[in-house]
């Protein structure tokens, strides 16, 4: 397994020095990626739960990767129906180009109904645009003339170099527990990307539901790459209630051991649920994924101590 890292992007104390220390602490640790979170509008039901100010994704990826040298980087997750797909076709193949072919391309179809209505986006549309969407990124990625006519955008022939350096393109995490999501990652992704779910869930729902949607489409099973709370206690919690990520350091190494066994090829971790309103870089947070670095994971042989 891969481990990663979701800096926070938002939120009172957030700014350059704090982004930049984040990404650089994740490589120098050993983490092998870094994530961010997306929006475009921080409306008030955006800015209850990811306060202003709200760095750009793919700006903060770009500049993050003339700073870093080894970590993948990507999205956690872009909101596809936010932007045309040609415009975020576009981005995505240049970052994954310009940092070497180490981009990730996290996608989800969005929550925030009052930000959806500020970027004069159907709400109610939301999902059958994502999957539109995705449609026409994947093709743009691949292919050097492409063009389009669906439900919500169309186009001629556009012209789509350059290209990004992964082939065929940078993976695709699609993100979300719900069965359209679930549908939609095995449609269109490499992984699929859930977050915050409990393990049992994941162990006796999840996977099992993700395995049948790939039979009925005649697809691979997509990989797994779940984001997932961290939070270390000197105690140990109650196994039923808690989260996976969450409890002492030997509940979470068990947790990866789950996780492991269920295939998981990425985990990424999230200091976010502990802080709804966001404060940028933490010291305790810091402190945490030292502890989970050093006493944990192997980042070196990328396994489990």
């Amino acid at each position: 397994m891969k481990f990663g890292i979701n800096i926070l992007n938002f939120g009172l104390g957030t700014d350059a020095s704090a982004l930049r220390r984040w990404a650089l602490t994740a490589e120098s640790l050993g983490y092998h990626f870094v994530m961010v979170s997306d929006h475009v509008a921080v409306t008030n039901d955006v800015n209850e739960h990811y306060p202003a100010p709200f760095y750009e994704p793919f700006v903060t990826l770009a500049w993050l990767a003339g700073i870093t040298e080894k970590v993948e980087l990507g999205t956690t997750v872009t909101v596809l129906p936010y932007r045309h797909p040609l415009q975020t076709a576009r981005m995505v193949a240049n970052l994954d180009q310009l940092s070497g072919g180490r981009f990730i391309f996290g996608v989800g179809a969005g929550w925030a109904k009052q930000e959806f209505e500020a970027l004069q986006v159907p709400f109610e549309h939301r999902g059958a645009i994502t999957d539109e969407y995705l449609s026409v990124i994947r093709d743009a990625l691949t292919k050097e003339v492409v063009s389009g006519k669906g439900s919500f955008v169309s186009f001629p022939d556009v012209h789509t170099a350059p290209m990004p350096t992964r082939s065929p393109h940078p993976p695709i995490w699609v993100g979300g527990s719900s069965e359209p999501a679930m549908r939609r990652a095995v449609r269109y992704g490499d992984a699929w990307h859930p977050i915050h779910s409990q393990m049992a869930w994941l162990r006796d729902k999840g996977i099992p539901r993700l395995w049948q949607f790939a039979d009925a489409e005649h697809k691979r099973v997509p990989s797994f790459c779940p984001r997932i709370d961290l939070q270390i206690t000197k105690k140990p919690l109650d196994d039923e209630m808690r989260l996976p990520g969450k409890g002492t350091l030997d509940q979470i190494r068990e947790d990866l051991d789950d996780l492991k066994s269920l295939d998981a090829e990425y985990v990424l971790f999230d200091t976010y649920p502990g802080n709804p309103r966001g404060r940028g870089t933490s010291e305790s947070d810091l402190v945490m994924f030292k502890a989970l670095a050093d006493r944990v994971l192997d980042l070196e042989h990328q396994s489990l101590r």
